[in-house]
């Protein structure tokens, strides 16, 4: 086991790129990653793309083409495409017309640095191949269809242009629809703002959190979409890296049984058992998923299955871009509580509030701290408590807890927005694995 029980020691807590030393005066564990046996990523990779789940190999549906659309992640995802593509360039640098499409979803359009963290040394080669998808773009867009529970289908009209799909992804625990990856280079990935909007509404649902699939109305959304694809050739490579950031595992070949098979080897890197929950819990947002409140509510997430109800849960993120997506913010203040958020929520939806009822939900029964950047008071507005010392945040939760009564024991999550924590089954809020 990958946890750590000790008294009162000197931790190091990731903060951006940096890491801060934190005295931890109680009991506490680490939810460190498991430790995990690597394979060569040559190995790995190659293996993967000559012998693809239910398609012929990799070179072979390249060759195939006549075009071919390479649909890639943007840089709020650790897919390691730049490594990944090293193995394909030489199949994709002699193909006459090959054009790369950043999934964006409904996030921003990454930075020039952004683009050479995602394409590495072959940003500059592919540079006038690249295209970054905007969902509120109504002319780079077709219709496709509705799905079964009402969604109506948008993507990136290069999708069915092109016709010839290669996906390079990769899958992490996601807190609403399962797991990442696969399905979800098309939605939201490539997908009108107003299908994700759709989409998304079902992250309301209790059904829709972390490494579940199965009655989960989100994924199975993204999965009627995917069937929408009429005359589309999908080949599908997904990677599975572990949160220091090392590839583990790879799949390839159908984008839904590359999936599936990536599944079991993500549960391996990132559930992480506990001997028990915390009445303090503190979860950090890694870089680069620091990036704004509105992506590090990931490590909320996450960390609310470590933390006992009535505990106090503390999340650590730069927050280096500020809030993000602002409609989940002007939800919570506007709702003025926890309570308010909630019952607002089902008649009066806007793209973003799914965040704002994932707060909602913890912040009802729960204490959420923030040790970040961002302004007093819109860590206030949030319904958190703002600090800028982890070492001033780690006392005072200790302190409260020990007034309380309570025997002060402290869950701590370096990865955050990565790592499930999976406490005895005798628990049924927790999720399992």
């Amino acid at each position: 086991m990958q946890n750590e029980k000790r008294q009162h020691p000197c931790v190091d807590i990731p903060y951006g790129t940096k890491t801060i030393a934190v005295q931890i005066p109680a009991a506490y564990e680490i939810a460190q990653p498991p430790a995990v046996t690597y394979q060569n990523e040559k190995d790995l990779v190659e293996h993967a793309l000559r012998h693809p789940l239910g398609k012929e190999p990799c070179d072979q549906f390249i060759k195939n083409a006549e075009r071919l659309l390479v649909i890639v992640n943007d840089a709020m995802r650790p897919t390691p495409t730049a490594h990944v593509l090293e193995y394909l360039s030489p199949f994709l640098s002699t193909h006459p017309h090959v054009t790369f499409l950043v999934a964006t979803g409904t996030h921003r359009a990454p930075t020039a640095e952004e683009l050479r963290l995602i394409f590495g040394r072959f940003y500059e080669p592919f540079k006038h191949q690249i295209v970054i998808h905007n969902a509120k773009q109504k002319d780079t867009l077709v219709y496709l269809g509705r799905t079964k529970r009402g969604t109506e289908v948008s993507v990136n009209k290069l999708v069915t242009d092109i016709k010839t799909v290669l996906v390079i992804g990769s899958v992490e625990p996601h807190y609403f629809a399962g797991f990442t990856g696969g399905r979800k280079a098309f939605l939201p990935g490539v997908s009108a703002y107003e299908t994700v909007e759709m989409n998304h509404k079902f992250a309301l649902s209790e059904q829709a959190c972390s490494l579940q699939l199965q009655g989960n109305p989100v994924h199975e959304d993204m999965l009627d979409a995917v069937r929408l694809l009429q005359g589309v050739t999908v080949f599908s490579l997904q990677a599975v890296v572990t949160p220091e950031k090392r590839l583990y595992a790879v799949t390839a070949g159908d984008v839904l049984k590359s999936f599936d098979a990536a599944i079991p080897c993500v549960k391996e890197v990132c559930c992480v058992p506990l001997t028990k929950k915390g009445n303090i819990v503190m979860t950090v947002a890694p870089h680069p998923m620091d990036v704004d409140l509105y992506q590090s509510q990931k490590a909320l997430e996450n960390g609310k299955f470590a933390l006992e109800t009535g505990g106090i849960i503390i999340l650590v993120s730069t927050c280096r871009m500020g809030v993000g997506d602002q409609a989940f913010l002007d939800m919570l203040c506007q709702a003025g509580s926890p309570q308010n958020v909630l019952e607002k929520m089902n008649s009066d939806y806007t793209f973003g509030y799914h965040k704002a009822a994932k707060i909602a939900q913890l912040a009802v029964d729960s204490q959420i701290w923030a040790v970040t950047d961002l302004s007093e008071s819109i860590v206030q507005k949030a319904f958190m408590k703002p600090y800028r010392s982890l070492q001033a945040a780690m006392n005072d939760a200790v302190e409260l807890t020990a007034q309380a009564g309570k025997q002060p024991h402290v869950v701590i999550l370096p990865q955050g927005s990565l790592t499930i924590p999976v406490v005895p089954h005798k628990d049924k809020k927790a999720p399992s694995s």
